[in-house]
């Protein structure tokens, strides 16, 4: 069988490596972001560069996305330019960013209306991940649009998951990390209240990683409030995002979060205080400056 052409927008890291590994299994590709140099290499490999996401959605069978915010999943669909204008009846759209459920749905509605497909698929695992085809994917949308485009998402993720109808797989992405940030939060701040109190934070740890606290997320917290190693990739702008996206999900719900209304301004702090692009562990050095 012919392998469906596909359009990839966001170059990012993620993405980037994403596009290689795509590249290497011998997909052809319509390729667009701000960043020329990253283009620029796609292009060396073989892709084709567009100059707007209609352009690319027309010559495309499946677009995919690897962006940052639902504002700018929507500014590429709606605009005068955009997606929406452009993709063919029975193509998909993959959004594999990190988006508020209730855009998601919103989009695919409209997507439907013109006989497009939607899956939202956020990812797990990281950059050198993608550039193996070993992502964890946790994919929703109808069964159908689904098994139309598992061929290609087999080959960028070691599990893939269909968890439902649209936007099941960005409201378990939120909640996911709702979870991982705010216990990050919680680590990283009884690092930094053992400092204060001239508790060993080295031995803090051996007596908490014996017992049920013991998480790999906590062995992150170590590494950066005890050695001074910062290797959890994920950054507190990033978390700080997400943390907002879970809110307004739970507000969409009828409900409410205290946990993640105190880990979101937490980080908003940071965030103000200039740790945006520090990784999450690093809020240990908010949390010592607090009492300073």
């Amino acid at each position: 069988m012919t392998k469906p052409v596909i359009g990839f927008i966001g170059l990012g890291l993620m993405g980037g490596n994403m596009v290689e590994n795509l590249q290497k299994r011998g997909y052809q590709l319509n390729v667009m972001d701000l960043n020329k140099d990253a283009v620029a290499t796609c292009v060396a490999r073989g892709a084709n560069a567009v100059s707007s996401a209609k352009e690319l959605a027309a010559a495309s069978d499946i677009v995919m996305l690897c962006l940052t915010t639902s504002a700018v999943v929507e500014k590429l669909v709606y605009g005068d330019e955009g997606i929406l204008a452009g993709i063919k009846e029975g193509a998909v759209l993959v959004d594999f960013g990190t988006s508020i459920p209730s855009s998601t749905r919103k989009i695919g509605a409209d997507l439907a209306a013109k006989g497009v497909g939607m899956i939202d698929a956020p990812l797990g695992r990281t950059p050198a991940h993608a550039k193996d085809g070993l992502l964890n994917i946790m994919a929703a949308g109808d069964m159908d649009t689904f098994n139309k485009v598992k061929p290609v998402l087999d080959e960028q993720g070691e599990n893939v998951f269909h968890l439902g109808a649209l936007g099941a797989g960005h409201t378990t992405k939120l909640i996911n990390n709702f979870m991982g940030m705010t216990t990050v939060c919680a680590m990283s701040q009884a690092f930094a209240v053992a400092e204060l109190a001239g508790v060993d934070r080295a031995q803090l740890f051996d007596i908490m990683s014996a017992g049920p606290s013991n998480s790999p997320f906590m062995k992150f917290c170590k590494n950066y409030a005890v050695d001074g190693v910062s290797d959890l990739g994920f950054s507190i702008a990033n978390a700080n995002k997400d943390l907002g996206y879970f809110l307004k999900m739970v507000e969409d719900l009828g409900t409410q979060s205290k946990i993640a209304e105190g880990s979101s301004a937490n980080l908003q702090a940071a965030f103000d205080a200039g740790l945006g692009n520090g990784n999450v562990p690093e809020i240990f050095d908010y949390f010592v400056k607090l009492a300073k």
